[in-house]
């Protein structure tokens, strides 16, 4: 809609007139202060010199107007900028980039002496989200080796390194104690502190972060043993543990039982455990049954438990969600079904670039999870169609993800979900042996009833369909077509001499 001349002269008329908008701005500048200080700002204004008013306001404000504003009012205009927006603000001024640093919550920290020399919390005052891992490695940060396991650790290492097992070893980490003086340093600093990563620490460290910062409720331990778990106790308000214990080819550190235990009476409150590499058995994950009753997730990931742990699953009896990554196996002992029990509440299972080659610890894990609502197998070897076949007793699934499972066909996916009368979604990408031409009119039906469906199981069928008609198979016959003779060039003629 078209505006009339004159509106567009009065609103051009207020940025056109910059008495007018200094007055504006030094009226809100005005509102913002304390009485004390706005009758003394008035005072100095009502003086009878009209040039030092005018000098006064077009020079000091006009130049930066942002000046005007008191702190708060700034913090709360920058904080409704986009993040991509954020990163260069404390390039403007020395008062944006103190104003800008008490805006960041969380922060991955590279320098060590930076925490230990205070000016961390003169930087970022207000952070309640820290990750000291990488600044606890010793590593070169010009070196272009960049070393990374699952997401779990990453670090540089430099090309000068003389024995072929250079992955990780004492001389790559701070030593204990001078980990635990950052964290005494960083707790002191830090009161409401929420999250927090950090590698190889030692129990004091852990409790002077446990009695200075009480809302802590998030925490990563790398390169954690029993030992460390005694720190932990004193965290009340913990509800997300994560801890990692042995990385192949990185480091080894032991969570037995013991530090399972400890764990468990101290983290009563735990919602979210994720053990990575640690070590246990039947009495550890009970112990953490019985005590964590508000444990609602549990993921194990390349996990080291010692055969007939999953017994001890029916223990914990709210929880939801039970995840694998990266496991080798599964339990070696399956045991009778009456002797397995079975976990409620369960809804979710996932198995992600899992090894599943035992047919009988699989069965067990499906009997134990027998009332999931939701099944996820990414990526995981050895899922033949004998295999997936133990998924029958499952009887309650109502959302089916498949990615990556190559040996599994079509008749194999057929036999197993037909019998699921609650099924509503169906997710199937990259199983090679899975055919469309292969699909009955039993499985067209059952895929009928589907509330959601996403089928896109042969990749190579999906990629020859989109080439079709691109004629991009016949582009490397148009490029190498002859068009002149190659035995008069002179190069060709030196080397067929030669």
């Amino acid at each position: 809609m078209a505006s009339s001349p004159d509106k567009e002269k009065q609103g051009s008329l207020w940025f056109k007139n910059k008495k007018a908008l200094n007055n504006v701005l030094f009226a809100m500048r005005l509102h913002s202060l304390t009485p004390k200080q706005a009758l003394s700002q008035n005072q100095t204004a009502k003086q009878p010199t009209g040039k030092t008013l005018d000098n006064f306001t077009l020079t000091n404000l006009v130049s930066d107007k942002t000046s005007l504003l008191s702190d708060e009012i700034l913090l709360k205009i920058l904080s409704k900028l986009p993040n991509s927006q954020r990163s260069a603000n404390f390039l403007v001024s020395k008062r944006w980039l103190n104003l800008q640093g008490r805006l960041v919550r969380s922060i991955k920290l590279l320098d060590w002496d930076f925490l230990i020399s205070g000016r961390l919390f003169l930087r970022f005052p207000n952070l309640i989200h820290v990750d000291l891992v990488n600044g606890c490695l010793i590593s070169p940060r010009n070196s272009g080796i960049f070393v990374s396991h699952n997401q779990i650790v990453s670090f540089h290492v430099g090309s000068d390194v003389e024995h072929k097992d250079w992955f990780f070893d004492e001389s790559f980490v701070l030593d204990a104690n001078e980990v635990d003086k950052g964290l005494i340093v960083l707790a002191n600093g830090y009161p409401n502190l929420r999250k927090l990563i950090v590698i190889n620490a030692s129990e004091i460290g852990l409790l002077n972060v446990a009695q200075e910062c009480p809302t802590l409720q998030e925490l990563d331990l790398h390169m954690c043993n029993d030992r460390i778990l005694l720190g932990i106790a004193g965290c009340k308000n913990l509800q997300i543990l994560r801890l990692s214990g042995i990385v192949d080819g990185i480091y080894s550190s032991l969570v037995s039982d013991i530090g399972l235990t400890i764990l468990a009476q101290g983290c009563k409150r735990l919602v979210k455990l994720e053990l990575s590499g640690c070590k246990g058995s039947y009495e550890g994950i009970r112990a953490i049954g019985q005590c964590c009753q508000m444990l609602e997730e549990l993921a194990l990931c390349n996990h080291k438990m010692e055969d007939g742990w999953m017994l001890a699953l029916s223990y914990c009896e709210n929880l939801k969600s039970l995840r694998f990554s990266s496991c080798k196996r599964i339990d070696g002992c399956s045991g009778v079904d009456e002797h397995l029990g079975f976990c409620r509440a369960v809804e979710s299972l996932c198995l992600e670039k899992c090894q599943l080659r035992d047919k009988n610890s699989l069965r067990a894990l499906f009997v134990v999870c027998q009332n999931v609502r939701e099944l996820v197998l990414e990526n995981c070897w050895g899922l033949t169609d004998d295999m997936f076949g133990t998924a029958n007793v499952l009887r309650r699934v109502r959302c089916l993800t498949l990615e990556g499972c190559s040996l599994l066909t079509t008749h194999g996916l057929e036999s197993v979900i037909i019998p699921w009368n609650e099924l509503k979604s169906l997710k199937v990408k990259s199983c090679n042996n899975i055919k469309d031409s292969e699909v009955t009119p039993t499985l067209s039906s059952v895929f009928s009833f589907l509330k959601d469906l996403k089928w896109d199981p042969d990749t190579k069928a999906f990629l020859t369909a989109n080439l079709a008609g691109s004629g991009l198979k016949k582009k490397g016959v148009m490029f190498f077509k002859k068009s002149c003779d190659w035995k008069s060039l002179p190069q060709v003629h030196r080397i067929s001499d030669s």
